[in-house]
């Protein structure tokens, strides 16, 4: 019998055993954790990483690791990209592209919403070293074409956006990046490999925060970037290696351990986000929910043309600033199942107030039509919901204990 290929196996397989295989010494068949700094060469040596080449052995730990390279295969052949570079936390996978592909005098265009720590990146940090941003509504592809130049290397966006759930059409966006000579990082976090895959619509740096869906337990930080053979390899000499956010094998062997149930966890993330989105919408006192896989998402159309699973994000309004804030207080003291906590894409439901005016001042900082347009899907402010895998009756009783 031939052996299957990865593109050939099932998603649910590939979460598996990709980047798997029973120890050849020991027969184990769960993975070790290589907790090793540092190994023995069998043969003289290089003392740089530009030594290195695919065939290279384990030298130090920081250039690579065997519980990380695992990680990265498996993560690789679920994005359907040739390689993947794990790192520290998803703020230092996105440092990463943009540190490693920008200069002074080049110039990015970057979602307007995108990840707090991202948007504070790009927007105080960035123009520091001479890197010129344009902020842009990325549901919006005339405006991203409109702010294409001759020295635009990047487009970074994120779909769906964090809070609001605002989608990106990623294969108009890479029609546009190719076009103008950028190339395009996608943070798909909010849509995990089971959701959404943006390699096949033309994105070059597929980034995650792992620390989410794909770690899925709430008890490991990390971060990935899917994509050619090139580009990671240039990535992981620069960012990996000398900028020196590498992933802990520990923490490579949790997250490997949460990979093999994605799959299945996104499909109950979605059937009960499906359900708690539905109630939601019929509560009185609920004047919005935004969620991908509802009918009143405005954009519906493209989620269900891009997404392959809705994923387990809702965000929903309850009027004004000061009704969001009185129910917070309540969360915090009433609720029983759900967590009053940051994060998302764990197996434990967590939510978290987002009020408008508070986004603008720190992390957004959007005006005009920017900011009536992150109006339209926040109001005065949002309760972002990620929903974990308890049944969903108990999570609607635990919600409608608090909204009264």
């Amino acid at each position: 019998m031939s052996k299957l290929s990865n593109d050939t196996r099932g998603t649910r397989t590939t979460a598996i055993h990709a980047g798997e295989g029973p120890d050849p010494v020991t027969g184990a068949s769960a993975p070790n954790i290589v907790m090793s700094s540092t190994y023995v060469s069998e043969e003289a040596a290089g003392f740089s990483a530009h030594d290195l080449d695919a065939s290279s052995p384990y030298l130090y730990s920081r250039w690579a690791n065997p519980s990380v390279v695992s990680l990265q295969k498996k993560l690789a052949a679920l994005e359907g990209t040739q390689a993947c570079l794990c790192l520290a936390s998803g703020m230092a996978a996105m440092s990463a592209i943009f540190m490693s592909l920008l200069s002074k005098g080049d110039h990015a265009i970057v979602s307007d919403v995108s990840y707090a720590g991202v948007g504070e990146l790009v927007r105080d940090t960035l123009p520091r070293f001479g890197i010129e941003v344009s902020l842009v509504d990325m549901s919006n592809a005339y405006e991203v074409a409109r702010a294409m130049r001759p020295n635009t290397k990047l487009i970074h966006c994120e779909t769906p956006v964090n809070p609001i759930l605002r989608l990106t059409d990623l294969q108009q966006i890479c029609k546009i990046a190719k076009a103008g000579g950028a190339k395009v990082s996608c943070d798909s976090t909010f849509a995990s490999p089971i959701g959404t895959r943006p390699a096949e619509f033309g994105v070059n740096y597929v980034m995650h925060s792992i620390t989410k869906y794909i770690g899925g337990h709430g008890d490991a930080v990390g971060g990935a970037i899917c994509g050619s053979t090139e580009d990671i390899a240039a990535l992981n000499l620069e960012a990996g290696i000398h900028y020196g956010g590498v992933l802990s094998p520990f923490n490579a062997w949790l997250i490997s351990r949460g990979v093999a149930t994605l799959p299945l966890r996104m499909r109950a993330h979605e059937e009960t986000a499906l359900e708690v989105a539905g109630w939601l919408e019929d509560h009185p006192k609920v004047t919005r929910v935004i969620y991908p896989g509802l009918k009143s998402h405005p954009q519906h159309e493209l989620a269900a043309r891009q997404m392959d699973n809705f994923s387990g994000m809702i965000s929903f309004q309850v009027g004004s600033e000061a009704q969001g804030e009185e129910l917070a207080n309540r969360m915090i003291k009433q609720l029983e199942i759900i967590h009053y906590a940051v994060s998302l894409g764990h197996h434990r439901s967590l939510i978290f107030w987002m009020a408008t005016a508070g986004m603008m001042d720190s992390s957004f900082r959007l005006v005009g039509k920017q900011l009536e347009s992150y109006r339209d899907y926040a109001g005065e402010g949002v309760f972002r919901l990620s929903i974990g895998l308890e049944d969903g009756v108990d999570l609607i009783r635990d919600l409608d204990a608090v909204l009264g």
